[in-house]
């Protein structure tokens, strides 16, 4: 038998026999966690799974079955006697050999003696060996055959042992077994049954905590059968590793310039760098400093790839190109997709790209509330992006060559910070620029390094051609720095300082109206600027009837909305549904899966709005889709109305484009009035083109004096203020205001507040 020894440290109990510092076996039990010790637990289970037992809950006890058998075969009788207990193993456990039956019956008699001294009768010691045997059968059989050798066998018991399952695993590891109880409730329930710790030792380490509740064998199982299961997945592993970072001085651009065969010497490994610098160390030399140091990456035969203000999201083509079917597990999802990831120049890249692939996708799985499906989609848009980049990256690579990968402007969205993420974990040094601190990139990654300078400045591209470059003076900087300060948040704004605009319907009296009309927009309640986007307080109504029947100071109260900023409509319908509309025989191909290709609008032949500002012209296009995304009109997405909004929003008249072209946000804002005297009935054109003007951020007023319903037939909601303002009129003329205003007697204003 062999004795029980102490462990000098927790990689003893993984020793052969004879290279333990003394020829013995070690029974611990662990009451106590810490990070090395969980470590030992899962690689301790992982060797008692293959070739020991683990125990987790209490040995049942032997069932009718169980002794049944057991009689059949052995009888009832019992002796304590060595040569009665070899005898019977030889029989019960035949594949024993003459050591294995001597070892285990020396260490049973030895343990039936002690019962016998303690007070344990015949009938018991019976009992006692009989559960002994029919437990060695059922549950240890596999560990009994193996004692003797080098390679010592392994008992894992978790949970409060009992008192005849720590006598029998004292007997097997007399016998040559190492033992170790996991106990979880701490150490009170052992001591009941070994006070004087005989049997075991206590394991004793620094920083030791109770368990984690959550800790289980259970729980180490799956974590096993996880990592086995990633194992298949991964397939054969790539033989060099990513170093990213751990090698740079956080000196910026020149650890960039540092040749990747100076940056380290383990043949393993290629040696990247993983960086995001914020702001600008200097204005005047920004741009300039960006410049050489591209060069000088391609001068030193490095492969750069530079991409601005974003990466651009993968065509139809680039989507069609990657093979998929439906899936039901995120790894089923990710091994099948990996197969999309070919690079035939080298096999050793490729093995790359599948691993950081999976890693990326399978660490975004594991989150909390992960879609299947728009994981799927994350992962298509990955491999689009890797396809279309690497060659680019990695042409006839070899080691230790490293890419360079420059995304100027920061992540906009998750998938490019999913991209990027998975470039730094291949031969490619990544560098994030966010020169403007206004600008902010969504990217997060322990591994990324991180630098920031106070000083901001608005570029929006690298500097890529000698001819292209631009470079601000100190007085052109020290213009754009006074500039944040008047026009940051003083409430102070220069001209065209914003470049998006949502507008927000006031609910007004009818006496507002004139009131609101002339006002600058950040003057009326509810205006607002946030993230650089403009909150427009805006009037959408219709006036029906007129005040105390009085036509005369009616038409006086419309002619006084005229302004420079005003179109007026006076013949109904403003545009009828058989005009000329060039855009409609191109409206269905501007749409897809109810949203608009912007890129396909604006890149055709057809599209009229190419000469305004390109801020502008995303203003026009995110207003087209926010009203077909908010179904205001009826029949969108049921009948074909939503190509009728585009065709109708991509053919406005020159007036109202222009006065969109200079229209500014914060200033006053551009007037829709349509007089509607008749019954005649207004065109969903119309209508359309009202919705749409509301969004974009015009006053739209109706005035209807016979009250009857006009643009509110074709809404499918209420979106805009009626004001009952009197009696019902009919058949009433519009007079002609240019010639009216030439004849009407100055008004006590004019003559208080315009006399010179």
């Amino acid at each position: 038998m062999l004795e029980h020894v102490k462990a000098q440290g927790l990689d003893d109990f993984f020793l052969p026999l004879d290279k333990r510092s003394a020829r013995g076996i070690y029974f611990y039990r662990i009451n106590g966690y810490n990070g090395k010790i969980g470590d030992f637990i899962r690689r301790y289970y992982e060797a008692a799974r293959k070739e020991g037992v683990v125990i987790i809950g209490r040995i049942p006890n032997p069932d009718e079955k169980n002794l049944s058998y057991y009689q059949e075969m052995m009888g009832t009788d019992f002796q304590l006697s060595m040569g009665f207990l070899t005898s019977s193993l030889g029989k019960w456990l035949p594949r024993m050999n003459e050591y294995q039956r001597n070892t285990v019956a020396a260490s049973m008699y030895d343990t039936f003696v002690s019962l016998r001294k303690a007070g344990k009768n015949d009938n018991m010691l019976k009992n006692a060996y009989i559960k002994f045997m029919c437990w060695l059968y059922y549950r240890f059989e596999r560990i009994v055959g193996r004692l003797g050798n080098d390679n010592i066998p392994k008992i894992l018991y978790e949970g409060d042992i009992s008192y005849y399952e720590l006598l029998l695993l004292a007997v097997l590891a007399d016998a040559g077994c190492d033992v170790v109880l996991l106990q979880y409730t701490g150490d009170g329930n052992y001591r009941k049954i070994d006070g004087e710790s005989a049997w075991s030792d206590c394991l004793e380490m620094p920083d030791m905590t109770a368990f984690p509740a959550s800790f289980s064998l259970r729980q180490v199982q799956e974590e096993m059968r996880k990592k086995a299961d990633r194992e298949r997945l991964y397939g054969e592993l790539p033989e060099v590793a990513n170093c990213t970072n751990a090698w740079i001085g956080g000196k910026g651009f020149e650890d960039f310039r540092t040749a990747p065969a100076n940056r380290g010497n383990d043949a393993k490994l290629f040696y990247n760098c993983f960086y995001r610098i914020n702001g600008v160390e200097d204005k005047l030399t920004y741009v300039s400093e960006l410049h050489g140091f591209r060069l000088g990456m391609e001068k030193d035969g490095r492969r750069v790839v530079i991409v601005d203000g974003g990466i651009p999201q993968p065509s139809m083509e680039e989507i069609g190109a990657i093979r998929r079917r439906n899936y039901t597990k995120p790894e089923d999802m990710a091994l099948d997709l990996s197969c999309n990831i070919a690079y035939t120049a080298s096999r050793e890249m490729q093995r790359l790209m599948v691993k950081s692939f999976l890693d990326i996708i399978l660490e975004e799985a594991a989150g909390e509330g992960a879609s299947l499906n728009k994981l799927t989609n994350k992962a298509v848009i990955l491999l689009c992006w890797l396809k279309r980049y690497q060659e680019a990256l990695f042409g006839k690579w070899s080691m230790p060559q490293v890419g360079c990968f420059i995304l100027f402007g920061g992540c906009k969205g998750g998938n490019e910070a999913l991209f990027v993420r998975l470039l730094a974990r291949l031969p490619v040094d990544v560098l994030v620029l966010c020169p403007d601190l206004n600008t902010k990139c969504c990217l997060q990654d322990g591994m990324l390094y991180e630098m920031s300078f106070s000083e901001s400045l608005a570029v929006t591209e690298f500097p890529k051609e000698e001819a292209g470059l631009q470079a601000g003076t100190a007085a052109y900087h020290a213009e754009r720095e006074l500039d944040t300060l008047m026009y940051g948040d003083s409430g102070i704004y220069r001209n065209q300082q914003y470049g998006k605009a949502v507008a927000v319907t006031l609910q007004t009296m009818y006496e507002e109206i004139a009131i609101l009309w002339k006002q600058e927009l950040k003057y009326r309640p509810n205006f607002s600027t946030v993230d650089g986007v403009v909150n427009m307080p805006v009037v959408f109504a219709k006036v029906s009837g007129v005040k105390d029947g009085n036509l005369a100071r009616y038409w006086t109260g419309i002619q006084e909305l005229q302004t420079e900023e005003t179109y007026m409509v006076r013949n109904v319908p403003y545009i009828e549904s058989t005009d000329a509309n060039p855009m409609k025989a191109h409206a269905a191909e501007f749409l897809k899966n109810g949203r608009i290709l912007k890129n396909k609008i604006k890149q055709h032949p057809d599209y009229p709005y190419g000469v305004l500002r390109d801020t502008v012209q995303d203003h026009i296009l995110d207003k087209l889709q926010l009203l077909i995304d908010q179904k205001t009109v009826k029949g969108t997405f049921e009948n074909g109305t939503e190509y009728t909004i585009v065709a109708t929003v991509l053919n406005l008249k020159k007036e109202l484009v222009r006065l969109i072209q200079k229209f500014d946000f914060t200033k006053e804002n551009p007037k829709f009035v349509y007089i509607n005297t008749t019954e005649r009935v207004i065109s969903l054109e119309d209508t359309i083109v009202a919705a749409f003007l509301n969004l974009a951020g015009f006053d739209v007023v109706f005035f209807v004096p016979t009250g009857y319903q006009t643009v509110e037939k074709y809404f499918n909601r209420k979106i805009m203020e009626e004001h009952q303002a009197g009696e019902y009129m009919y058949d009433v003329q519009i007079p002609d205001f240019a010639a009216r205003s030439q004849n009407t007697r100055p008004t006590w204003r004019d003559i208080i507040f315009k006399r010179k």
